[in-house]
């Protein structure tokens, strides 16, 4: 298990749970005055500062407060779930409405379900984590041979450019002979790597196949270049697993950003409509993101249980992606079929260049500097 994201997923709920009160009973109902503010109490909340009346000292409700905190586990989530998946634009209608009591407030679940996510893709298959060894000599056997290849082209191309007369006297020349110089040290170092790794195996202790070792090894045999951030970046990914744990750290911390990136452009879809306010948008925005973080857990379930059961939930949930934004729109700002349809295909648009500024962010925070 990914202690840390077990952490996350806790301190998640308990985020969410310390931004909303409690609207359920409280125990019974307290008489006299409030523990809290003194003031006078009839019922089952004080009706000046609203603490329950009824305090519970006991270990067993400590627990109930945690299982509250990490799952909201009243009945307003089995309100908000079936709304959220169901019927998307009744749920935001009425929350923007005012009917709140009944339902899990939008920044709340948003909160808990973004932790309980990233909780749930800890879990996810590292892809190359189990090749085998006659896999792995196979695949190192066919690079070899493909390096040994290109070694040799890259000589005959230096060979041939060192024997033009020009060579000497044009500066372009000696710079397209240097540039060919490289690329054959690049060439011979790439194949002593892995003639080594078949050999012996890896000098960096990364088990063979795994994607952090090819990351690596991409990062580390000057296949890829970079200069400015490019260059940091490089360098960064010379310790895969560092620079992923520093990826999901930030991921934690600023994946929050998804909703002013979109508030714009949901905005610019009704910006020639009234009655609408940023509010909306962004009650319509937490809600909606929710979804496509729960729809991303049972995919990554699906795919971590089967590969190709994996596939088809994957394939169903691009599918359902359109259809929910639809009538989560839909519902949630009265609109027609036609008028749900482009502001759909326009949201899908705008939703790519929401995900490049997020990846981009989170990349130059994460690894940046």
């Amino acid at each position: 298990m990914d202690i840390e994201g077990a952490g996350g997923a806790i301190t998640g709920g308990l985020i969410a749970g310390a931004i909303e009160k409690p609207a359920g009973q409280a125990g019974e109902a307290g008489h006299g005055v409030c523990s809290d503010c003194g003031a006078e109490t009839s019922g089952n909340f004080c009706a000046h500062c609203g603490q329950p009346t009824h305090v519970h000292r006991t270990l067993l409700h400590l627990g109930e407060e945690l299982l509250h905190g990490v799952m909201h586990f009243d009945a307003r989530v089995w309100r908000t779930l079936p709304l959220l998946a169901l019927n998307p634009g009744r749920l935001t209608r009425e929350w923007v409405q005012g009917k709140r009591t009944r339902y899990v407030s939008p920044l709340a679940i948003f909160l808990c379900t973004l932790f309980i996510m990233f909780f749930a893709l800890s879990f996810m298959p590292q892809p190359g984590a189990h090749e085998g060894e006659a896999e792995r000599t196979a695949r190192l056997q066919a690079e070899v041979a493909e390096q040994r290849l290109g070694l040799v082209e890259a000589e005959k191309t230096v060979a041939e450019l060192r024997a033009e007369p020009e060579v000497n006297d044009s500066p372009i020349a000696a710079q397209t002979l240097k540039t060919a110089e490289g690329v054959v040290e690049n060439r011979r170092q790439s194949l002593n790597r892995l003639e080594t790794e078949l050999r012996d195996g890896r000098s960096d202790g990364l088990a063979p196949g795994t994607w952090q070792a090819q990351v690596k090894d991409l990062a580390a045999d000057g296949k890829v270049k970079g200069h400015g951030l490019g260059a940091v970046l490089l360098k960064k990914l010379q310790n895969p697993d560092l620079a992923l744990y520093k990826l999901q750290q930030t991921l934690y911390k600023f994946a929050f950003l998804l909703v002013p990136f979109s508030l714009p452009f949901v905005a610019l879809l009704f910006l020639w409509k009234r009655g609408f306010t940023l509010y909306d948008h962004g009650v319509f925005i937490l809600y909606s993101l929710t979804f496509m973080a729960l729809l991303l857990m049972v995919m990554v379930l699906a795919g971590t249980i089967n590969g190709v059961l994996g596939g088809f939930v994957g394939l169903i949930g691009l599918a359902v992606i359109p259809a929910h934004m639809f009538a989560q729109l839909k519902g949630a700002y009265g609109l027609s079929i036609f008028s749900a349809l482009w502001r759909t295909a326009a949201l899908l648009f705008f939703c790519n260049i929401v995900i490049g500024l997020f990846v981009t962010a989170i990349v130059y925070l994460g690894l940046g500097h």
